[in-house]
């Protein structure tokens, strides 16, 4: 079985924001950077998901989503902050790990199944620990990578 989505190690940074902006626009960077995406149409999607209700899922960690045309599979990226910033959370927390995931247009169970197994990640309490403690943006990729790796299995 292969994974539900690509996170290649260029995707993994630990970056400075201040504000929820400048988070969407640093991952649609990242995005366009790492897949060769259209960097204005990955923040126009991001954006729209956005407007129709916060991916900040609460316990610091949001996880902005959308569907593009045009791409082959579901792809991630992943951002953890150096401070954390508020991001219109569900429990009104500030966000500091953030998981963006861009899915075909056309993938609507692959896309649910791929945000569940973000989200099943994300509320590991010792993965969120891990995550926060990382001593570099190498050790995060190596962290989110086995447990991609092990769901694929």
């Amino acid at each position: 079985m292969t994974a539900l989505f690509t996170l290649l190690p260029e995707a993994v940074a630990t970056v400075r924001m201040d504000s929820k902006p400048a988070i969407l626009d640093a991952i649609a960077k990242r995005f366009a950077a790492v897949y060769a995406l259209d960097e204005q149409a990955v923040l126009e999607r991001l954006v729209e998901r956005e407007a129709l209700g916060s991916t900040g899922f609460g316990r610091g960690v949001a996880i902005p989503h959308a569907r593009m045309a045009d791409l082959g599979r579901p792809v991630a990226a992943f951002l953890r902050l150096e401070v954390p910033v508020a991001f219109d959370a569900a429990d009104a927390m500030p966000v500091d790990l953030v998981f963006g995931l861009l899915s075909p247009a056309q993938a609507g169970a692959a896309h649910l199944h791929a945000l569940a197994s973000i989200s099943r990640m994300m509320r590991d309490e010792a993965m969120h620990a891990a995550l926060s403690q990382a001593p570099s943006d190498e050790a995060l990729y190596g962290l989110l990578s086995n447990v991609i790796d092990r769901d694929a299995a």
